[in-house]
């Protein structure tokens, strides 16, 4: 793959023999940016599971203390008194007659559904159409739920999803460039203490085999998953 000047000059303040901890490499991933937009900082990591089996997927939620940086509109399908919760703690959009028509029809102008329990018939049938886009509620992640309020703050405030994918790697945003380094670094600390917690006990042999971060344009960082995981617990 052709690689740009810009990317070529950030690659090499990567030494690619070495593993770095966890402040060593938020440091320097704030000096690969390459990009003129406020790019996206990721954690991808590989685990040591098998997706197929039921009993080793890793999936669940974090908030994380200082959000993603990126503005989440929430769409809450309630009837009721459950609408004026869900505006009153800051929905962008809420209501059930006008939008499980609109959803059925194609519109999906939101980052994120929240849907009471007694909807879930309803919202149910839109499964084919919400799921490939990963905005089906869910139970597991609090998006079908009656504390309505609860669920849009958390969202809000920077909750996220995370699921291993079929080649056993999660690739989950923790931030942006603008981020100052403490924030990141507190950022990708809860996050990877929440992976080490949904490690599955029947999960055989090394759990994290591998974790990095990069930006958006520019290349990865590789961590100490051992040293750095070991400093953390």
């Amino acid at each position: 793959m052709k690689r740009g000047k810009r990317y070529k000059e950030a690659e090499a303040k990567v030494d690619k023999s070495k593993l770095y901890m966890l402040d060593e490499a938020v440091a320097l991933v704030k000096q690969l940016g390459t990009a003129k937009f406020d790019e996206t900082i990721e954690l991808s990591a590989c685990l040591g599971v098998d997706p197929r089996h039921a009993d080793q997927q890793v999936r669940g939620t974090v908030v994380l203390p200082h959000g993603t940086g990126k503005s989440i509109k929430v769409l809450v399908l309630a009837r009721g008194e459950k609408e004026k919760e869900a505006k009153e703690a800051g929905a962008d959009f809420v209501g059930a007659d006008e939008y499980i028509p609109k959803l059925r029809e194609g519109w999906m102008d939101v980052d994120a559904i929240v849907a009471t329990p007694d909807l879930m018939g309803e919202v149910g049938k839109l499964g084919r159409i919400l799921g490939p886009k990963g905005l089906m509620p869910n139970p597991k992640s609090g998006t079908v739920t009656f504390d309505i309020a609860k669920a849009v703050k958390e969202l809000k405030a920077g909750k996220i999803e995370y699921r291993v994918d079929k080649g056993s790697n999660l690739h989950i945003p923790v931030g942006k460039m603008s981020f100052d380094q403490e924030k990141l670094y507190e950022n990708v600390k809860v996050l990877l203490l929440e992976i080490w917690r949904a490690k599955p006990s029947s999960a055989k042999g090394k759990y994290i085999k591998s974790v990095s971060l990069s930006t958006t344009m520019g290349p990865s960082v590789k961590l100490d998953s051992v040293q750095v995981f070991s400093a953390l617990r």
